[in-house]
C-alpha cells in the first residue's frame, strides 16, 4: 500500500470537477456517503480507524454497484462524529448530536439541490448515539429538504439502537444475527484488526498487536463499558475489547467482501424499487 491508499479524498467527487459532478447526478448516479470518528483503537490501530474502514468499504460497494448498472460517487468522509464510549481517551473527540444532525440536513439538502437522487450514509462507528444521530440527521433531512436518504446498516446494529426494521429511511443489509457465543469482540478486537490488516496493513503496528493478550471480557463487562468516558478507560484501560492478536488480513478480506456485497445487493435493490415507483424521477421513495 502506498500513501494515496491512505488518502480518504481519493476517489471521492472532492477530485472531480464540479461539471463532473452535475454531469453524475443528471445521469443518476447516486451518493455514498461514510460516518466516523477520530478515536482510540488500542494501542495497535491509529486513532482514524473508524474512517479508514468504512471509505474503504464504500470504494468496494461502488465498484460491485457498478457491476449492477448503478452509478455512483464518493462523498468525503464525515469524521466528527459522536463520541460517548472512548471519550476518556486522549485523541477520541467528538461533537454535540444536534450539531451534526443539522450539519447533515444542511449538506444533504445541498446534495438534493444538485440533483442526486439519494444518499446512502454509512457508519465506520459503533457508539450506539452515534448511530441514532446518523438515522436522526437522514429522517431530519429527507423531512425538511428535496433530500433523499437512507441509513444503510445491519439489522442488529438497527436493533441494538432501538430502530424498527421496517424504518422507512433504513437500507438494511446482511443476516440478522444474534450476538456471537463467547468473549465479546467489539472494538479494536478481532473482526475490526483483521479490517485494517487487509485493507490498511502499513497503519497496524504489527509488533504490537501480536503480543496483545484477549481482553477476555462478556456481556457483563460489555454494558458497563457501553456506559462509557470513566467506565470505559475502567474495563479497557488499553483500549481494546476483543483479541486482536487473533486477527488475519485473510478473515478481514472475508469480512469486507461478503458486507460489500451485501450492502451493493441491498442498494441497488431500493434504487430499483424507487425507479418503479417514481418513474420520472426515481426519488422519494421511502417504502
Amino acid at each position: 500500500m502506498d500513501d494515496a491508499d491512505r488518502d480518504v479524498l481519493a476517489g471521492t467527487l472532492a477530485e472531480l470537477t464540479w461539471h463532473e459532478v452535475e454531469t453524475a447526478a443528471r445521469s443518476g448516479a447516486v451518493l455514498l456517503w461514510a460516518f466516523g470518528v477520530i478515536e482510540q483503537h488500542g494501542p495497535h490501530l491509529p486513532t482514524g480507524t473508524d474512517v479508514y474502514l468504512p471509505m474503504a468499504r464504500l470504494h468496494a460497494v461502488r465498484a460491485l454497484l457498478a457491476e449492477r448498472g448503478v452509478q455512483a460517487l464518493i462523498v468525503p468522509p464525515y469524521y466528527w462524529g459522536v463520541n460517548v464510549v472512548s471519550g476518556a481517551f486522549p485523541a477520541s473527540y467528538g461533537v454535540r448530536p444536534e450539531l451534526m444532525r443539522e450539519v447533515m440536513v444542511d449538506l444533504l439538502a445541498g446534495m438534493a439541490r444538485d440533483g442526486f437522487g439519494h444518499v446512502f450514509c454509512f457508519s465506520g462507528h459503533g457508539d450506539a448515539l452515534h448511530n441514532r444521530t446518523v438515522h436522526d440527521g437522514v429522517k431530519a433531512a429527507c423531512e425538511r429538504t428535496a433530500a433523499d436518504a437512507s441509513f444503510v446498516t445491519e439489522p442488529a446494529l438497527a436493533r441494538r439502537i432501538g430502530l424498527d426494521p421496517d424504518d422507512p429511511y433504513l437500507t438494511l443489509y446482511g443476516p440478522d444475527e444474534g450476538p456471537p457465543e463467547g468473549p465479546v469482540d467489539v472494538h479494536a478486537g478481532r473482526w475490526e484488526t483483521s479490517l485494517m490488516m487487509h485493507t490498511h496493513p502499513r497503519l497496524v503496528r504489527e509488533e504490537v498487536r501480536a503480543l496483545l493478550e484477549p481482553s477476555g471480557l462478556g456481556p457483563d463487562e460489555l454494558a458497563v463499558w457501553r456506559r462509557g468516558h470513566e467506565h470505559a478507560r475502567r474495563v479497557t484501560p488499553d483500549g481494546y475489547l476483543g483479541d486482536p492478536a487473533a486477527a488475519s488480513a485473510g478473515e478481514g478480506h472475508r469480512t469486507q467482501t461478503a458486507a460489500a456485497e451485501q450492502a451493493a445487493d441491498a442498494i441497488a435493490r431500493r434504487v430499483r424499487r424507487s425507479a418503479q415507483a417514481h418513474p420520472q424521477t426515481g426519488r422519494r421513495n421511502h417504502g
